[in-house]
């Protein structure tokens, strides 16, 4: 089958982890299908395009919001593409701007995935990105098929769709070998931005909760944003500063490395729809704690996981606790087992494959 991805969301050289698991989704669809990448980018980076052997093409559109001709050239692009594919698969809600009306590619069968956190957190959202949402909403309905990454999203979308949504989750790299847990102390392991919603600050309170009460924890923050030094100011105000390391953006290989030298994942969240780093610490062999609002809680078995409703510090010291005692006994392999082929990229495409074939039926029959 040949499928057009058309996502607004796609890596750029500026911003290697933008929509990084679009990627993952294409380079599992590429050992399946004739992919074609049409990234329509309205951040106007620099392109990425794909390392050789991922065996998908790819097409990089530079696009300005504040120009009117920009919507008209991305239905162009994206009309004229479509012809050579069977399927039209856009992402995101914000990337159907062009299409307030119609559809994209026109004749074709149109598969759309959301992963939007402002359709499942209105609150969180401006006044002009809600305005975006009551406009953009709506078009999920006239999709052949809308794809979402968890229950918790899903949820959302059934606002705007009276028809069925799939739930797919996200691919999820797993690691060649797996490190064995440590023994030693309490590390803990927190990755994402350093932005209110996350919890960062949540997390520096909860290990130093779990220090004043004699556990032998430190916190590694991998990610930047506005609360660095608001989280050193804390940290050396509670006297835990040298259990606190605050390395910056990783890549993927950076964040596996401090995955195998963590024992446990921590990351207070106010609002996730999938968590792809929670599901890498499991697929890594780590238990995790989180905030409840989190769509991890769709695969998260309760046997390695925790999810903390009371946002403050000593609920989420109480939850690290409590996973430790009970995960004491399961090794890295038994806590990875848990989720077991769920995020591998054989288990999406094929999963991904089944929606195409429906949708393309959906198109073929007459309205």
């Amino acid at each position: 089958m040949r499928i057009l991805v058309v996502t607004p969301w796609f890596p750029t050289a500026e911003s290697p982890v933008s929509g990084v698991f679009v990627r993952r989704e294409v380079e599992a669809l590429a050992d399946r299908h004739e992919v074609t990448v049409l990234h329509l980018d309205w951040q106007r980076g620099t392109p990425s395009p794909p390392a050789p052997g991922h065996g998908y093409g790819y097409r990089h559109e530079s696009l300005r919001r504040s120009d009117p001709r920009s919507y008209t050239r991305a239905r162009r692009v994206v009309s004229q593409a479509a012809l050579d594919h069977d399927v039209v698969h856009t992402h995101a809600l914000t990337g159907l701007l062009p299409w307030l009306t119609g559809r994209p590619g026109q004749g074709r069968a149109w598969v759309h995935s959301e992963h939007w956190s402002g359709i499942s957190a209105p609150e969180t959202l401006g006044t002009g990105e809600r305005a975006a949402l009551r406009i953009l909403g709506p078009r999920l309905d006239h999709a052949d098929a809308v794809i979402a990454e968890s229950t918790r999203l899903a949820d959302a979308i059934r606002r705007f769709r009276s028809a069925p949504i799939d739930i797919v989750p996200c691919v999820v790299d797993a690691p060649a070998a797996l490190a064995p847990r440590p023994t030693a102390g309490v590390p803990l392991l927190s990755v994402g931005g350093l932005i209110p919603r996350k919890g960062p600050l949540l997390a520096l309170d909860a290990m130093a909760t779990l220090v004043e009460r004699g556990v032998d924890a430190s916190l590694t923050w991998v990610g930047e944003g506005p609360l660095g030094e608001e989280m050193r100011a804390e940290a050396r105000r509670r006297g835990v500063s040298d259990r606190l390391r605050l390395p910056g953006r990783l890549d993927d290989d950076g964040v596996s490395r401090e995955l195998a030298a963590a024992a446990m994942f921590l990351l207070p969240t106010q609002g996730d729809n999938f968590c792809v780093v929670t599901a890498e610490a499991l697929v890594h062999g780590r238990p995790i704690v989180s905030g409840v609002a989190t769509g991890a809680v769709d695969y998260a078995d309760p046997a390695v996981s925790r999810f903390v409703s009371v946002q403050d510090g000593p609920a989420y010291a109480d939850a690290v606790q409590s996973l430790v005692e009970t995960s004491r006994h399961l090794s890295a392999e038994d806590v990875a087992e848990t989720v077991s082929r769920r995020f591998l990229p054989s288990t999406v495409a094929a999963a991904l494959t089944g929606i195409y074939e429906r949708a393309v039926d959906r198109a073929r029959r007459p309205m």
